[in-house]
Order: C-alpha cells, then structure tokens, then sequence
C-alpha cells in the first residue's frame, strides 16, 4: 500500500500557520508528501524546506486571486498538490495548513486504509473534527462548526477538490462513498494571536468577495474579538505532540465561561437533541456514507 500526503500553503509565517506541524504530524505514515508552496510575501518556501525529510516534494505555484467565487482558488491550489502526487499511489492524504492529525490515531488510519484497500465501493475516508477557538484550551461546540469531513481519498484520477477545498467531489460532481473512522483531525485555523487572526480574516474574506463586498463584512479592527462567539467549551484531551512547542509559545489570553450561550430558543433546543442523541437535524453532509 502506498500512501501520498499532499497540501497547499501561502503566507504560512505572515499568518502563523501551523503547516509544519501539520505535515509532520501525518508525514509518518506517508511514503511521499506533496507540498503546492504558493508565492509569499515572507519565508514560506524555506520553511517548507526546512522540514528534514526525503519525502517532502515541494511545487512553487502562484494563485489566480481573480477566482473569488466561493473561495476556488484554494480549491485550484489543492488540485494542484493532488496532481502531483505519485501515480502509483493507493491513497492521498489530505491536510490544511491549519489541521494536525494526532500520533494516537495513525495506527487506527493506517488500518482503515489497509482494511478498504481492495474495497473499490469506497472512495474516502472520513474523519471527525475537532475545532479549537480562542486558544488551545476551548473547542467549538455549537453546530455552526462542521463535524466531519473527508480527508483520504482513492488515488483513482476520478475525485477533485470541492467548492472551497473543505472536502472532495467525484469529477462528474456526486459525492464520495466513504467510510468513517475512527479518528480525529484537530483544526487550529482559530488559534492565533488576536493581531494576526485580525489580518488573517481580512485577507482570507478576500478570496470569497470583492472590495464592495468585503467593506460590509469585515469591521476594521486592530485584533479579533474572540468573545463574540455563541458558545465553547473545555478541552480535556491532549494535544499532538507536534504541537507542544508552538503552544508554549502562546503569547495572549483568552477567557470564556463555557456556560454562556447565546443561542435563540429553537438553536438551543436542538443543540441539546444533538448532546443527546448525537443526531444534528438538518446537518450537510459533502459524502455518502457506506454502512
């Protein structure tokens, strides 16, 4: 079985990105990593090539910011890693600069694509979320946050990134039969010093709209108010391994009372259908799951 891991990144050090981390943390149990390096406006390039693996194959792209439209042009940017990965290879691994994998689960990983290898009915391999907010001591839990999505795919030349890269699509636009795992991707796109995540969210609305659209989107703001959000709470597990470092370097504070939560009475009701039961009613599902 041979596995390629592949991403994209632009401006990794500008927006402290954790792409390092994120490579890393499945570069295990890859045999190959394809990395779209996007031209920057900091040191991004050598802080790809500064990861100290063979595996790392590195392409140098420039992105067409003209594909505003629902984000595709991080989409362009994936199918550009994709493309480059080994022909040879059974599966490609997915991952965003800002989503670490666990060492915990790779195990579990490898033996999902193991088990499905010779299974040609599935396409993908479906991971939980889990999304940090605020710091590294909250995680989102309300249900305007995503709980899965694909992140393995079939090396058949028949699936390309979706919409804004959240997920994947066969060519023909139906959705992937996959299969879900046991496994978590944990996603830090919300963990930043509040000055940078301010920048962040400017520049990252601005391959989703135009200058007009964007005036009545973004409040100009010196740094993010992470307090304006409906609800969090407490995370009790541990974090990878990869990312101790980059957390004792955390340089802010963010306080939440977790009991706070700002939702309109039919939200709440259903919020806690989902505690319950763990159904969420009307939720979007990007795959078709195989039972």
């Amino acid at each position: 079985m041979k596995v390629s891991g592949f991403t994209f990144i632009r401006n990794a050090i500008k927006y402290d990105y954790p792409i390092v981390e994120a490579i890393t943390s499945i570069l295990p149990i890859c045999d190959e990593f394809v990395v779209a390096v996007g031209k920057s406006e900091d040191n991004t390039l050598a802080l790809i090539q500064s990861i100290d693996s063979e595996k790392i194959k590195i392409i140098e792209t420039v992105w067409d910011e003209k594909l505003r439209k629902g984000g595709r042009v991080l989409a362009e940017e994936t199918n550009k890693a994709l493309a480059q990965i080994a022909s040879d290879a059974d599966w490609a691994f997915y991952i965003q600069g800002d989503e670490v994998v666990h060492e915990k689960y790779l195990p579990a990983i490898q033996e999902a694509m193991q088990t499905y290898l010779s299974d040609i009915r599935v396409e993908g391999l479906l991971f939980n979320y889990l999304h940090f907010y605020g710091s590294y001591h909250y995680i989102a839990d309300s249900r305007h946050w995503y709980r899965k999505e694909i992140r393995i795919i079939r090396n058949n030349g028949n699936i390309t990134s979706y919409q804004d890269a959240q997920g994947f699509r066969r060519k023909d636009g139906k959705k992937l039969k996959v299969k879900q795992i046991d496994a978590f991707v944990y996603h830090y796109g919300w963990v930043k010093n509040p000055v940078v995540q301010q920048k962040k969210v400017e520049t990252f609305n601005a391959l989703w709209h135009d200058e007009e659209s964007l005036k009545k989107i973004i409040v100009p703001a010196e740094a993010f108010d992470y307090s304006q959000v409906d609800s969090l709470a407490l995370f009790e597990g541990k974090h990878p391994q990869v990312m101790k470092e980059r957390i004792k370097k955390m340089n802010w504070d963010f306080q939440f009372d977790i009991s706070q939560k700002q939702y309109t009475f039919r939200y709440r009701l259903a919020y806690w259908i989902e505690k319950l039961t763990g159904w969420r009613i009307g939720e979007y599902k990007n795959y078709q799951l195989l039972r």
